[in-house]
């Protein structure tokens, strides 16, 4: 059965138009009127994209997800000037709602998970807080921008403007995309033949660690050996967990863009959002915590 997270996040999304619709039809009353409309297209469009995403988890979808939600937000206190107290109320609290639901953890796992292959199970690694705190939130908003900004200058007849604009700003919500999607393809993942870290930010390939060479998977704790590990975690350490190797094993680390460098260590450093859930599946595969 599907996680009741996954469900409160579908019923949420689904009755966004009914919450935030007033206060957004509000915002665009002065709007002219051929920029009014496009903009009402692309804000159907982008609930469209999301409620997709939600009816069939994917890696995309959690990427669509995480830039469309936390924009449903900021266009919502934009919108507080244009509306009543009552309307922007709602729209707020549906579209904070709907956006916790969205991107919770049970929504990325089943996203994951959705590809999974065989007898695999992903759990889908944090967001580092510094990455949080500041590049993901500026790539959202550069996103959206870039999708938005040139339909709306060239409906508004600025068609010259509004072009440069339009092949720019999908030039750079394109690249900017495709980084914040590799935050939605990062996973720690149980197979039969042991544990994979999958970390395109940070491993040249995903690392297969066969179960018998696994000690332990287990919760971090401080000592001596997280010295010499190779930590996937980008910072952020709450809930983190330790992959304990018999011997030291060989991982292709990223180095730039382009290059890459072996690393030999018997210490793996993750941080999965549902560690207790990924501690209770390893005990399940008979591997030690």
């Amino acid at each position: 059965m599907p996680n009741i997270f996954v469900w409160c996040a579908r019923l949420s999304w689904v009755l966004l138009p009914l919450a935030a619709g007033d206060a957004l039809a509000d915002a665009l009353a002065d709007w002219s009127h051929a920029p009014a409309v496009v903009a009402t297209v692309l804000l159907w469009c982008a609930w469209a994209a999301g409620l997709v995403a939600l009816l069939a988890p994917r890696p995309w979808g959690l990427t669509l997800l995480r830039v469309v939600a936390p924009t449903a937000i900021a266009l919502t206190v934009i919108a507080i000037p244009s509306t009543t107290a009552l309307s922007a109320a709602l729209a707020i609290t549906s579209t904070v709602v709907a956006a916790a639901f969205a991107l919770s953890a049970p929504v990325a796992q089943a996203a994951g998970n959705a590809l999974a292959y065989g007898d695999e199970t992903r759990f889908p690694l944090r967001i580092p807080a510094p990455l949080l705190l500041g590049p993901v939130p500026v790539a959202v908003l550069l996103v959206a921008a870039g999708i938005a900004t040139g339909p709306l200058l060239i409906a508004d007849d600025h068609i010259v403007v509004g072009g440069i604009a339009l092949v720019v700003g999908f030039a750079v919500a394109a690249f900017l995309a495709r980084s914040v999607h590799a935050l939605s393809r990062r996973w720690l993942v149980l197979v039969p033949a042991g544990v994979v870290a999958v970390d395109p930010l940070i491993l040249l390939e995903p690392a297969l660690m066969l179960r018998e060479d696994v000690v332990q998977v287990a919760p971090t704790e401080p000592g001596p050996r997280l010295a010499d590990a190779l930590d996937l975690r980008l910072g952020s350490t709450t809930r983190s967990v330790t992959i304990l190797l018999r011997e030291p094993a060989s991982f292709g680390r990223r180095r730039g863009r382009t290059g890459g460098v072996l690393v030999g260590t018997d210490v793996i450093l993750v941080a999965p959002v549902l560690r207790d859930a990924l501690l209770v599946a390893a005990r399940e595969r008979r591997i030690a915590t």
